[in-house]
């Protein structure tokens, strides 16, 4: 398929302008296509040509201004349009499409539960060609008139209020301009539960499987929906840019969510089956007031071109925190980012692959490569900029500067050069200086205090590796003399970095100083030794759980540049975490000890002990909650306890009783957990996975016994599910990624060990027959991610040398083979 260029999209937009589609999709025809008609107004400045991208499975006819053209002059996914004549035009495309089980154009799915079948869009950056003919560029923007025939019993989503006509034949109210990406449609035998608010309508619609779980949550959705409605309402100038707002909740999405104008996707595993902790309630409500945020920044206001969409996710992602601290109960969202969020951008950040906040736009020639910067670069490192720029900045006049940006590109397109200038029409401050140093440079910089002492005084200067301009506040905290252990914050002060000249403090030194406290600014930031013995014995009493997570990162940090063990990591787990009262930290260190530090920094040799201390960890966190008080905690505790479980027979008898002993029982989701590591453990069969199988139906029970087949340590297991991923294309996306989370068990080594060069062989046609969504599935999930050494690092260069590598799985393999050198040597510190 041929991609599309920067350079040709600047042609094409500086000779086309599209007014106006008219879209009729028939969902009626069968099982595997549907057909697809569409009429494109549009106007040719000056006489010229171009050329409109479909994907059809047939083309059965095309014509423009009433004659028709050749279908067969279509070359891969696109059909040229010669000699236009300046004035208006019009293009009619007839095909038929084929459906999506990749979770990439028309995704088509049927619930094993009850039989019933969805169908819903996701149509980012170059997949609307499956959906129907378009200009698809996003500074191509259009009124959208969508028409959809489904079958009886159906209910069909739209960007605007869609409307039953009879006979199955749904419209859909006409769209304001949108960029073709953002056309949306959800189709299939809802469940709904709808209100109104602002007096708008809201709905929120998942699976008939998933009605009581929904019915369960609804008012806390509609809430979460209220709050954020509302608070960006006081935010900004711009009202609620569309006539609804529907929330659909569909299966086997591949991202967390999309930000379709009024037609929010997100993954159908929100809708909770099983027991979550109060975290996963805060990360929900993040995305919804993610998605949310986007209405303005990316709907009402798009990119002109793909080098600019960390401002959509950035934006996102910070108003996304930000809006949950004001106006919801979730007041502790910062501290998930810091310990969760920020650890996906430090990494990404130092990786080959790294590239600026903000690229340069001749780094993203084309949308191949532009779909490689959706990372932890263009999410987590952009929000932490502009939480930087914020504090810099001030509120009020960023929000002048974001409301101007509104005003002057509604329903239009701007750039990085519009943004920064509609923030410096707010400030007297140089916000592009700023954006030089913080958006177009890559890297972290490392921060760390030297501090000297002088009678009555401390000094404090800040040792930086890099060079951006930072506004970090420091804590200095001393030891309670009056309860041992304890720590309280004698002050926390705010100084620049780079500074003139170390800032110098009365009294005597603190026992720990923490520079970004309050994790307000993107660097790593080191301890000194003084502190650093003060956090090991005292890291679980400091007061602030903010300031906790600056410290768990900063030890995160250390493990690995190799300057801190990777088993004192788990021993300052194992001795602060008993006590630690923060979910989000709770979760994020077992986290990173379990899948980092035991998966992959220590020796093959140490994982036994080192599985044995988390267990005795997590043993004494379910100890901890016995009496009911964090049922978050304790959750959280028995996952990990199950996870790092050596030996079956204590999780053997809970799935036999079907509960913990105190609580909780096992539901499903527990029940597969149990289930998988007791494949692992070779203390399961396909008998007893058949028979749960039987008792969970579901979606989500097909992707648990695919986990933990795939995970049997049995050479016949493993070769069945390496075929099914490898060998044939009938796994959906969220099949492929169960069994390859299952395949790969660092206590099967051994078994596994011929499937590690197979990999790299197996991977590439793979890539390119399945696509992206595969191939990004692939490089994550079925890599030999437990294969830490020389010749796993060896065979992975030898495939990055190769020139066929779909990009996808080149930027995938090129992360996890740098990942795999960190290891090594994290090893050999």
């Amino acid at each position: 398929m041929s991609v599309l260029t920067r350079d040709e999209a600047q042609t094409r937009a500086r000779l086309l302008e599209v007014q106006r589609y008219e879209i009729e999709l028939d969902l009626t025809t069968g099982e595997e296509t549907f057909d697809s008609q569409t009429v494109i107004h549009f106007t040719a400045r000056a006489a010229g040509d171009t050329f409109v991208e479909v994907r059809p499975a047939t083309l059965r006819s095309v014509s423009l201004d009433g004659q028709p053209l050749d279908p067969a002059a279509l070359v891969e996914n696109r059909l040229a349009l010669t000699g236009l004549a300046a004035g208006p035009h019009e293009l009619r495309v007839e095909a038929e499409m084929t459906y999506s089980h990749t979770g990439e154009g028309l995704h088509r799915f049927t619930d094993p539960v009850d039989g019933e079948t969805y169908t819903y869009t996701q149509l980012f950056m170059e997949d609307v060609q499956r959906v129907f003919a378009a200009f698809d560029q996003p500074d191509l923007k259009a009124a959208f008139d969508l028409t959809v025939t489904a079958p009886e019993g159906w209910t069909v989503l739209a960007n605007g209020i869609t409307e039953h006509q009879g006979d199955g034949r749904w419209k859909a109210a006409t769209t304001p301009l949108l960029s073709t990406y953002f056309v949306a449609l959800a189709a299939g035998p809802w469940h709904s539960v709808t209100t109104e608010h602002a007096g708008l309508p809201f709905g929120l619609h998942c699976r008939r499987s998933l009605a009581p779980h929904l019915d369960a949550d609804a008012e806390e959705l509609f809430e979460i929906t209220r709050q954020c409605y509302d608070r960006y309402h006081e935010k900004f100038d711009e009202p609620y840019p569309f006539d609804s707002y529907d929330q659909a909740f569909v299966p086997e999405f591949n991202a967390g969510a999309m930000e379709n104008p009024g037609l929010v996707t997100f993954r159908d595993e929100f809708i909770y089956r099983s027991a979550v902790t109060d975290t996963e309630r805060q990360t929900r409500a993040m995305v919804v007031a993610h998605e949310m945020a986007h209405m303005w920044f990316g709907d009402l206001v798009t990119l002109r071109w793909w080098d600019d969409i960390w401002l959509n996710e950035s934006f996102a992602e910070y108003m996304g925190y930000q809006t949950l601290t004001e106006a919801t109960r979730f007041t502790d969202t910062w501290v998930d980012f810091g310990i969760v969020r920020k650890a996906w951008g430090y990494d990404a950040d130092q990786r080959p692959s790294t590239h600026p906040v903000a690229p340069d736009p001749d780094a993203v020639p084309d949308t191949a490569s532009a779909m490689l910067n959706f990372d932890g670069i263009s999410y987590a490192k952009g929000a932490s900029a502009l939480r930087q720029l914020v504090t810099w900045l001030g509120e009020k006049d960023f929000l002048a500067g974001i409301n101007t940006h509104f005003k002057r590109h509604k329903f239009g397109n701007a750039t990085l050069a519009d943004f920064i200038d509609n923030l410096a029409s707010a400030t007297d401050r140089d916000v592009h200086a700023w954006a030089e140093k913080w958006l177009r440079t890559t890297g972290v910089d490392t921060l760390t205090p030297v501090i000297g002492e002088n009678g009555g005084s401390w000094t404090l200067a800040v040792e930086q590796d890099g060079d951006r301009p930072h506004r970090i506040a420091v804590g200095a905290y001393d030891t309670d003399p009056a309860r041992p252990g304890q720590l309280v914050l004698r002050e926390r002060f705010e100084t620049d970095v780079p500074a003139a000249e170390p800032v110098t403090r009365t009294g005597a030194r603190p026992a720990l100083v923490l520079l970004n406290d309050g994790d307000l600014s993107y660097a790593k930031v080191r301890l000194d030794t003084e502190s650093w013995q003060t956090a090991l014995r005292s890291l679980s009493a400091l007061p602030d759980p903010l300031a906790r997570a600056v410290v768990w990162n900063a030890a995160r940090d250390m493990v690995r540049d190799g300057q801190l063990p990777p088993a004192a990591y788990l021993e300052a787990a194992r001795a602060h975490l008993p006590y630690e009262s923060d979910l989000a930290i709770v979760q994020g260190v077992l986290t990173f000890a379990t899948g980092q530090v035991v998966g992959r920094y220590l020796a093959d040799g140490a994982r036994p002990a080192a599985l044995a201390l988390l267990g005795e960890l997590t043993r004494d966190l379910i100890r901890r909650t016995e009496d009911g008080d964090n049922p978050g905690l304790r959750l959280t505790a028995v996952r990990h306890f199950i996870d790092c479980a050596t030996q079956p027979h204590t999780i053997q008898e809970w799935l036999a009783d079907g509960s913990v002993p105190g609580g909780p029982e096992l539901d499903p989701e527990l029940r597969w957990r149990v289930l998988n590591r007791l494949a692992v453990l070779g203390a399961t069969s396909e008998d007893r996975i058949a028979a749960e199988l039987a008792r969970d139906p579901s979606a989500t029970g097909e992707e648990g016994a695919a986990r933990c087949r795939a995970a049997l340590p049995d050479a016949s297991a493993k070769a069945a599910a390496w075929a099914a991923m490898f060998e044939g294309d009938a796994l959906s996306n969220y099949l492929f990624t169960a069994t390859a989370q299952g395949f790969w068990q660092p206590e099967q080594a051994d078994l596994v060990r011929e499937y590690v060069s197979r990999f790299y062989v197996d991977a590439v046609p793979l890539a390119a027959r399945r696509g992206p969504a595969i191939a990004e599935a692939a490089g994550r999930y079925a890599f030999p991610a437990f294969a830490v050494d020389a010749e796993a690092v060896a065979l992975g260069e030898a495939c990055l040398s190769r020139d066929d590598l779909l990009p996808a799985l080149r930027r995938k393999l090129t992360d996890q083979v740098d990942d795999l050198r960190r290891a090594l040597a994290v090893r050999d510190a």
